[in-house]
């Protein structure tokens, strides 16, 4: 009897150590039901980058030992940047960059940042470009209705951008011991004014994004790598991380703020330039690795200035050798003249006698 009587105390207690009141799980319910409306806000945010189930590159670490950062331009009509360019109209699911990317901006996924005059980015809080500033400074036509811009495919300037500004930063990773190159910054370059007799077309650069905040979506771009396969066996992310495009230099980052244009006079100054610093970042990583002696170091840094000087030392001998040559003429016909001069003076008379019958 006193066993049955236990577990029946026994039960009752547990009964009560479960129960709720009814007042405090109104109370909870109404918490639950505040909460509900920021946690789907909050997952509507994510759910673009939660979505991207394609890994992409590592960030670059802040405390690498070594670093250089260099600027780039990338020419469409080249083999090698064609991928960035084509399909220039949407053909289907397919298509190009600049097309993605504005398609980004406009529905508000990716922010643009403004291109300024001396063309270092910035991406901070005050450099944000607002959607509708690109669209009435580049005179692209649009729609607005409740906040959203809407631009139809024909009008979007993507044939126009034949040219992209990129940046990339050429780093020594101590943790891994690797060299790496990321691209660190995009720029598309809308190209305007050219006319029918051949002139220049003007660039406008748009704006600037952070490639590590366009990264994930750039792995969801296929893009065809081969004339031969058409296959898209490649995504743009692949791209740039795997550096298949082909750029020229025109800036780095130096303590003057110089671009190359700025102390390069002549085109064959900026190509010599150009080949200099891609010889100093191979030079860079084959000591680090010891792949060169000092002796074989020491000959490949000097050979920049022996070039220069040895251009210097043939267009002065240019410059003597015309002047002697020159110099010489002038003396040579002096003396012929001299000489035509003395031998009228100094030759005998001669004088014809007639003779007398």
């Amino acid at each position: 009897m006193k066993k049955s009587l236990l577990l029946v105390i026994l039960m009752m207690a547990g009964l009560g150590m479960s129960a709720q009141p009814a007042k405090r799980r109104v109370t909870t319910s109404n918490a639950a039901a505040q909460v509900a409306p920021q946690q789907k806000k909050k997952q509507q945010t994510v759910s673009d980058r939660a979505s991207m189930s394609f890994p992409t590159a590592a960030e670059m670490p802040e405390d690498v030992v070594w670093k250089r950062d260099i600027y780039r331009t990338l020419d469409l009509m080249q083999d090698k940047n064609a991928p960035l360019y084509y399909p220039v109209e949407p053909v289907g699911r397919q298509v190009n960059l600049f097309t993605y990317l504005f398609r980004l901006m406009l529905t508000g996924r990716i922010t643009a940042y403004t291109y300024k005059l001396d063309g270092v980015e910035s991406f901070e809080e005050k450099d944000k470009l607002a959607v509708k500033d690109v669209l009435d400074r580049y005179g692209i036509y649009y729609e607005e209705k409740d906040g959203k811009f809407t631009v139809e495919t024909n009008d979007v300037p993507s044939a126009e951008v034949t040219r992209y500004y990129i940046k990339e930063s050429v780093y020594l990773d101590q943790r891994t011991g690797t060299f790496s190159t990321k691209v660190t910054a995009i720029c598309p370059v809308l190209m305007r004014g050219a006319d029918e007799w051949g002139g220049d077309a003007t660039p406008y650069p748009l704006f600037w994004v952070n490639y590590d905040d366009v990264a994930p979506w750039l792995a969801k771009l296929p893009m065809m790598a081969s004339n031969y396969n058409n296959v898209n066996n490649m995504t743009a992310d692949d791209y740039f991380t795997m550096n298949r495009y082909d750029g020229r230099i025109y800036k780095t980052n130096n303590m003057q703020g110089r671009a190359l244009a700025n102390y390069c006079k002549t085109d064959s100054d900026m190509v010599q330039e150009q080949k200099k610093i891609e010889g100093e970042i191979v030079l860079f990583q084959n000591n680090v690795w010891g792949h060169l002696s000092h002796e074989d170091s020491l000959k490949i840094t000097r050979q920049d200035s022996i070039a220069a000087a040895q251009g210097k030392q043939k267009k002065t001998a240019a410059k003597t050798t015309s002047s002697r040559s020159s110099s010489s003429a002038r003396a040579s016909r002096s003396s012929s003249a001299g000489k035509s001069g003395g031998s009228s003076s100094s030759a005998p008379r001669v004088s014809v006698r007639r003779q007398r019958r």
